[in-house]
């Protein structure tokens, strides 16, 4: 077992959290203040720190007024305004096809026939003209996509795969989703929001704290992670549920469709979920056939890998808030 989770810390270590920016989805809001008068907010993740080269395209004759950005939690926020119709043409994002990232784009009309729609590479434009429903099916594959380019959350879930015993894994990974789904409807739906960073911190310090406890199980220590590492599960589970909730805020809920929205992202993050430990499992069968490897070096290694790559994300994150 510990030889494949050692495989799996490989890859995380070679891997660019950065680049998991590009595929979170940027969202474009129109609405209609007056009579032909638009307030428009952009929100696209950025990449490493710079701005991807996509730009919403609106149809001739809409000019941009009173332009202003900012950069909140790794997005770049611009707003502007612009009078023109937007009752008929197209509405397209430049660049699109150059990236791996999803556009959700909500136009809300006075008159209340608001469309919404997902633009990606392979759909490049929204009608303006044509009615569209909620797009509801995005927010599961948009689950999916958090989770698997969630190198933190991963890596703990990794973590707990090599803390507990076999029998325990089941009760653990189902405390740990029940938790974050707790704490995701609570955000999404009632409001409940703690500020990004010290969050982010948090799940970073969850990480490092598994690795240490791992540590401690390899020298023949007890602690309550190991009697009951449910609890521990479940405690660190409440903050990586506000952790989702920050990358769904970014792109919000369709009105009128907020339950089903928020039931699809989860599922898609729990079917995320599932796949990895299912991967992670393979991999254990596999690696315990193929590879040769001493049992008791290589969870230690695998634990301080664990323990280390939480502690550099603690550091990063801290360092983050001041620059």
């Amino acid at each position: 077992m510990i030889r494949a989770l050692l495989l799996l810390l490989a890859i995380f270590a070679i891997a660019d959290p950065a680049s998991a920016h590009e595929v979170r989805p940027a969202y474009l809001e129109i609405t209609e203040t007056d009579p032909g008068t638009f307030a428009v907010t952009w929100k696209q993740p950025l990449l490493d720190g710079r701005r991807l080269k996509l730009d919403p395209v609106f149809p001739e004759g809409c000019e941009p007024a009173r332009e202003r950005s900012e950069i909140a939690g790794g997005t770049l926020v611009r707003r502007w305004d612009v009078t023109c119709d937007l009752s008929t043409g197209t509405l397209s994002i430049a660049g699109l096809d150059r990236t791996l990232t999803d556009a959700f784009v909500r136009l809300n009309r006075l008159q209340g026939d608001d469309l919404s729609a997902v633009l990606r590479p392979g759909s490049l434009a929204l009608d303006l003209s044509t009615p569209t429903g909620a797009p509801v099916l995005a927010y599961f594959r948009i689950g999916v996509e958090h989770i698997l380019f969630g190198y933190d959350h991963l890596l703990f879930v990794l973590g707990l795969i090599l803390l507990v015993r076999p029998r325990q894994l089941l009760s653990t990974v189902t405390a740990f989703t029940l938790a974050h789904s707790i704490t995701l409807a609570a955000a999404a739906l009632g409001g409940m929001r703690l500020p990004g960073p010290p969050v982010e911190i948090t799940i970073a310090l969850s990480i490092a704290l598994l690795g240490a406890e791992a540590i401690y199980r390899t020298r023949g220590r007890d602690t309550l992670s190991q009697r009951k590492p449910w609890l521990i599960a479940f405690g660190f589970g409440l903050v990586h549920g506000f952790g989702f909730a920050g990358a769904l805020a970014e792109i919000g809920l369709p009105k009128g469709a907020e339950v089903t929205a928020l039931l699809l992202f989860n599922l898609g993050v729990e079917a995320g979920q599932v796949a990895f430990v299912a991967v992670v499992l393979a991999l254990v069968f596999l690696a315990t056939r193929l590879v040769r490897l001493p049992h008791g070096p290589a969870r230690v290694l695998a634990a301080y890998a664990i323990g280390i790559t939480g502690f550099y994300w603690v550091i990063e994150r801290i360092a983050g808030i001041f620059t």
